[in-house]
């Protein structure tokens, strides 16, 4: 075993050092593993990053509230009566003035994107004060909050990110209404900053609502526990409206980009094959480029297993060095980077890439497979390679 050992880490120290002889062969295979596994994480991020940002906006702490078999608030659609029917629901916390629930609205407006200059669908949410009290988080870090009965408006963060037109004091047009902007609010980064707040009931009326709403948010009594809640809906006949926990209604919303963290997989398999294919020329040339000194090692007692191991070690190297090319790329690139995309409800959705460990993880084992693969064959031609042939070669 010590024999094995010691062999081995020889021939592994004669393939490194001999790495100048084929440095730009080297790198090409270093490089394409590095795209590769920058391509793969830069889909992994954003696919997090969107998640994170939906799943932070989500508590066990409310319940949420929409009509039955609506997959999100814009498909939804309350009376005032159920409204109403649900203030006397069992399992809602009250305070002084009353239940603690906010009724709402959402509704699509337009705004301009920064980076293409081009329309996209922002939404609108009609809230009260007691709705703006309920979202976790909540910091208004410009100006101040609407008036009730008013055409004011705060503006999420992250609209200001990625939108013009929306910084404060700005007045803004939306069809025939002009809205006034008052303030900027965070809500530490989940999706609710990609919206803009106003009073409901002022939407209500320019809208042409009426005094139905979209969804209800209803602060718990005990976190997560909606049974009383759903029992209560279920025995009155009135109430065709589905409840979750606010949590559990955004983690179901962020899965809808999960598609593209498997598109990104697919991508980079394909962009693998090719990486594969030149590391495995560049590995054939390594061991055609050592053939007299493996035949050499041979002839003096080394083993075949000593040459195997010391070419796939090699091939691992230069991929492993690949991946951590591409990780570092992908981290400097896209960490943290902010962008928008569509969301369940069709409208934009600001949020960041998210680089974490793990996904860096997933980036560095699809490097070393390159290595692993590439490696194997020229690995085996090394070990069964026969000593004459090999001399001659030179």
């Amino acid at each position: 075993m010590n024999s094995f050992l010691s062999q081995s880490f020889a021939v592994i120290r004669m393939n490194l050092l001999s790495l100048p002889r084929r440095l730009w062969m080297s790198l090409a295979m270093i490089i394409a593993s590095a795209v590769v596994v920058t391509i793969l994480l830069a889909f992994l991020a954003m696919a997090r990053g969107f998640e994170v940002t939906l799943k932070g906006a989500g508590s066990d702490d409310i319940a949420m509230f929409l009509r039955d078999g609506s997959a999100a608030e814009l498909n939804s659609v309350l009376s005032k009566s159920q409204v109403d029917l649900i203030e006397n629901a069992p399992g809602i916390a009250k305070d002084k003035t009353g239940v603690i629930l906010s009724s709402e609205l959402y509704v699509i407006v337009d705004g301009i994107k920064k980076t293409s200059q081009t329309a996209a669908n922002i939404p609108l949410r009609g809230t009260s004060q007691t709705g703006i009290k309920m979202r976790q988080d909540f910091k208004l870090i410009k100006g101040r909050l609407f008036n009730t009965g008013t055409t004011e408006m705060i503006v999420g963060a992250g609209i200001l990110r990625q939108f013009d037109g929306f910084e404060l004091g700005k007045t803004i047009r939306f069809g025939k209404n002009k809205w006034q902007v008052v303030g900027v609010f965070s809500t530490g980064g989940n999706v609710f900053e990609s919206e803009l707040w106003s009073d409901y009931r002022v939407i209500q009326n320019l809208y042409n609502r009426g005094s139905s709403v979209q969804s209800i948010r209803a602060k718990l009594v005990e976190a997560g526990d909606i049974k009383q809640i759903k029992e209560y809906i279920k025995n009155d006949p009135r109430l065709n409206i589905d409840v979750e926990t606010e949590a559990d209604y955004f983690s179901a919303q962020g899965k809808s980009l999960n598609y593209m963290a498997i598109f990104g997989k697919v991508i980079s398999s394909i962009m693998a094959l090719g990486a594969l294919a030149g590391a495995l020329n560049t590995m054939y040339t390594s061991v055609a480029d050592r053939s007299r000194e493996i035949a050499t090692l041979r002839t003096i007692g080394f083993s075949n297993s000593s040459a195997f191991v010391g070419t796939l070690f090699e091939s691992l190297t230069l991929s492993a060095l690949g991946g951590l090319l591409g990780a570092l790329g992908a981290f400097l690139l896209f960490d943290g980077m902010s962008t928008s995309t569509l969301g369940g409800s069709f409208t934009q959705v600001v949020f960041s890439f998210e680089l974490s460990q793990d996904l860096i993880v997933q980036g560095m084992k699809m490097a070393l497979g390159i290595g692993l693969v590439s490696g194997f064959f020229p690995a085996w031609r090394a070990a069964r390679m026969p000593v004459l042939t090999a001399f001659r070669t030179e």
